[in-house]
């Protein structure tokens, strides 16, 4: 073990040996380096076509990814429950982040048994903002608390625990 730590200390002389017979240059104060780790801002945009990232087994019970298409121009939206057609108004600042959809939300009338259409059109109804992140849309409460996320594609169905 002694014969390993003089090794080390040998070797760590010698570097600092060597770096002292080569000059540093000065640094360059004139261009300003950017930060080792710089985040890209997202560039991904509210409007347009969003599918739901299904995180219950039940999310996607009927084998239909609940989608959304957002229409800024219009504040429209259109789109699936997973079970039925639906389409409404919604508000949306850019400023803070802000988004809420309409209380009269429409849709078609078809049954899907085993499907909790009322919970999703809440949770819906419950979105108070929105954030952006890495191409996700995420929905969240007034208490900041994710109701959903949403993505450009439909993702792979949750497969149930239950055999």
């Amino acid at each position: 073990m002694k014969i390993l730590i003089s090794v080390c200390l040998y070797l760590l002389l010698a570097c600092q040996e060597q770096a002292s017979n080569h000059p540093v240059p000065a640094a360059d104060t004139t261009a300003i380096a950017a930060p080792p780790f710089s985040k890209t801002p997202d560039t991904t945009t509210l409007g347009g076509a969003w599918y739901l990232q299904p995180v219950l087994a039940s999310d996607a019970a009927t084998g239909k990814t609940p989608s959304l298409r957002l229409e800024l121009s219009k504040k429209h939206f259109s789109g699936n429950t997973g079970c039925n057609n639906m389409s409404g108004k919604f508000w949306y600042s850019d400023k803070d982040s802000s988004l809420s959809f309409s209380e009269k939300i429409t849709t078609t009338r078809m049954a899907c048994p085993g499907y909790n259409e009322t919970s999703f059109l809440k949770s819906l109804q419950h979105a108070n903002h929105y954030k952006l992140r890495n191409g996700i849309l995420i929905l969240l409460a007034e208490d900041n608390s994710e109701l959903s996320k949403w993505g450009r594609k439909p993702a792979a169905a949750v497969k149930s625990d239950k055999v």
